[in-house]
């Protein structure tokens, strides 16, 4: 497959949307690379976003709320050495561009020459991991409220103790472009230009259920980088059976015991703990600070053998799937952890250089007006060689942890807490009961050091995830298999 042609369709439409109705060219976007490097910057790169959104709330049957909102605009950025400066503007011209780079280039000393102007940027060959359509407009509005009146009418039909149905969904169409230039170390420029087309889509259920006064819920629910035909039957069908169980088994769970017990977690979406107990302090700047738990600790072991942590933003269709990061940068498959052992870290641009390695393909924003840091995409541990029901025999006492909800996290000393959502006690090697109110605690570094058994099933969550950092929110995936963790402090409500 010729990597290029995808790539130069989406610069084809990004152009259309962010350049030529403005007079902009790749000649101007030159002039403004140019205007920065009078100084002496290391790098500097102009960012282009259009972003179009819709969705709609659906409760009881009745839609409470919709929402359709454009925005578009262009972040410009110097980095000199260790600093950065940054400005951006919702007013795409060419007067904007050339004042944005005339005030972020004051970072750098004066005298820097003036780079080359070439006749057209060097466009970086990129793949083609999800269609670049626009679900906002593959479905009409009336055909997405449809969509969510069907998926409470199956989420009813699932438990007659079903009083509450809450459903939300949600499209977007972002289009990127960046132009950057990076001065080399043997003199010269390196000029580029990258564009994506990026699709998004997610439905959230929620349902409550009753029975003998008491109330609980249960949540589900899934996206990807793909049209809205995505949701068929069969899809709204397993989310509302997994809302309803979960709602189902809270509405008749006993309270959590409390201690320190063997844990076993479920595959796919239990890697939230994974994405926020670890892959936070494998990130590039916590651990060129110092500040992370991981710091200085390559070639050392760092986890159970076994365990093998990698963050791929190449999976097809996936919510944290980038044809190119926010940089340019091809996304890659980065292998963190292999076999308990710390191979690496996640790079943007500046980090890497920094740090003097590889870029990872790992640089991203919530926006044009935000400046890119090194962010997770998908981070998944890979499959081991155990039965998920093997796993589950082997425990005499513990907890299942099919499911999680919110938690906090202390990158400095990889401390978490996570709130479970769907648990349930382990007894005699058999799921038994579910319980409420169970929180798990402990060390993200220590807790891998603390897996046991592995198993083959792993699995990719259903793609509801977003990551938080530093104020910027970006939409992630997270994986694994069957795991069982030894020693790990729960907090209950129990005995």
């Amino acid at each position: 497959m010729n990597l290029t042609d995808p790539a130069l369709d989406r610069l084809a439409t990004a152009r259309s949307l962010l350049l030529e109705p403005y007079g902009l060219d790749e000649a101007k976007l030159q002039r403004a690379l140019a205007t920065i490097f009078e100084h002496k910057a290391d790098y500097a790169d102009l960012y282009f976003q259009y972003t179009r959104s819709e969705s709609f709330a659906l409760e009881e049957g009745i839609v409470k709320s919709g929402s359709f909102d454009i925005e578009q605009g262009v972040g410009v950025r110097a980095v000199a050495g260790e600093r950065t400066a940054f400005s951006y503007s919702d007013d795409i011209s060419e007067a904007a561009l050339l004042e944005a780079a005339r005030s972020v280039r004051s970072i750098a000393a004066a005298g820097g020459g003036t780079a080359r102007i070439d006749s057209k940027l060097r466009t970086r060959p990129a793949k083609a991991l999800y269609p670049a359509v626009d679900p906002v407009t593959t479905l009409e509005a009336a055909g997405k409220i449809k969509l969510l009146e069907r998926i409470e009418r199956m989420a009813r039909a699932c438990d007659a103790r079903v009083k509450q149905v809450m459903a939300n969904i949600g499209a977007e169409y972002d289009v990127m472009l960046v132009a950057r230039s990076d001065r080399r170390s043997r003199g010269g420029f390196d000029e580029q230009i990258a564009a994506d087309v990026r699709p998004l889509v997610r439905l959230s259920l929620t349902v409550i259920v009753e029975q003998d006064g008491r109330r609980e819920q249960g949540f589900s629910g899934g996206g990807g980088r793909l049209p809205l035909s995505y949701y068929t039957d069969e899809v709204l069908q397993q989310y509302a059976k997994d809302a309803v169980d979960m709602a189902v088994a809270n509405l008749v769970a006993r309270p959590a015991p409390a201690g320190v017990m063997t844990v076993v977690l479920g595959p796919g979406w239990p890697g939230i703990l994974l994405h926020e107990a670890v892959g936070h302090g494998l990130e590039g700047d916590f651990n060129r600070k110092g500040s992370s738990a991981f710091s200085g600790r390559i070639g050392q072991r760092v986890a159970s053998k076994g365990v093998t942590v990698v963050d791929d933003g190449t999976l097809p269709d996936r919510r944290g799937s980038l044809n190119v990061d926010d940089e340019g940068n091809p996304t890659s498959r980065t292998v963190l952890i292999e076999d308990g052992v710390l191979r690496g870290y996640i790079q943007d641009s500046l980090n890497a250089r920094l740090m003097k390695v590889p870029v990872t393909g790992n640089g991203r924003r919530e926006s044009f007006a935000a400046l890119p840091m090194p962010r997770m995409t998908n981070t998944c541990m890979l499959g081991g060689a155990h039965e998920h029901e093997e796993i589950i025999r082997s425990v005499k006492n513990g907890i299942y942890a099919n499911a999680f909800a919110g938690g906090q996290v202390d990158i400095t000393n990889g401390k978490f807490v996570f709130s479970m959502a769907e648990a349930y006690l382990i007894e005699d090697g058999k799921i038994g009961a579910p319980v409420k109110g169970a929180t798990l605690i402990g060390n993200g570094p220590d807790a891998l050091t603390r897996v046991t058994m592995i198993g083959n099933n792993m699995q990719l969550d259903s793609g509801i995830g977003t990551c938080g950092k530093d104020g910027q929110s970006v939409p992630v995936g997270v994986g694994q298999p069957t795991l069982r963790i030894e020693g790990l402090t729960v907090g209950g409500t129990g005995g």
